[in-house]
C-alpha cells in the first residue's frame, strides 16, 4: 500500500468538520481539505485499478482502515466530493468488493450514531 493512503482518515475527517459540521465555512480551509482528500483518493485509486485491495490480492488491515473513511467520502462528505468520487471507478469498485464481506457488514451496523 502506498504510505500516503494512511493520512485519508485525518484529511477526510478535517474536511468534515469544516466542510460540513462547522457553522462558520472556511473557503481557505474546505479548499484544502478537498484538495488534498482527492489527491489522496486518486492515489487510492490508481493503486486499485491494478489490485484487488489496497495491500494487493490479499483482504488486509491496509482495506479495514480504510474502509469506513472512504465510505463517510461516499455519504457524509459526498456533496464536497461530488468532483473527485465521479473520476474514481476503482475506489467505488473497492467498497462495493470490501462492503459485501459479511463481518465488514456485521462491523459496520455498530456504530450507528
Amino acid at each position: 500500500m502506498h504510505w500516503q493512503i494512511a493520512g485519508l482518515g485525518p484529511m477526510l475527517g478535517q474536511l468534515g468538520f469544516f466542510g460540513v459540521r462547522s457553522k462558520d465555512k472556511s473557503p481557505l480551509a474546505i479548499d484544502r481539505f478537498v484538495t488534498e482528500s482527492d489527491r489522496l483518493l486518486t492515489v487510492m485509486d490508481e493503486r486499485l485499478a491494478t489490485h484487488t485491495y489496497l495491500a494487493g490480492d490479499d483482504y488486509t488491515i491496509a482495506d479495514i482502515a480504510c474502509y469506513p473513511w472512504t465510505v463517510a467520502a461516499t455519504t457524509h462528505l459526498k456533496d464536497v466530493l461530488a468532483e473527485s468520487l465521479a473520476t474514481k471507478p476503482a475506489v467505488h469498485r473497492w467498497l462495493q468488493t470490501v462492503g459485501e464481506r459479511p463481518a465488514v457488514q456485521k462491523g459496520m451496523a455498530v456504530p450507528k450514531i
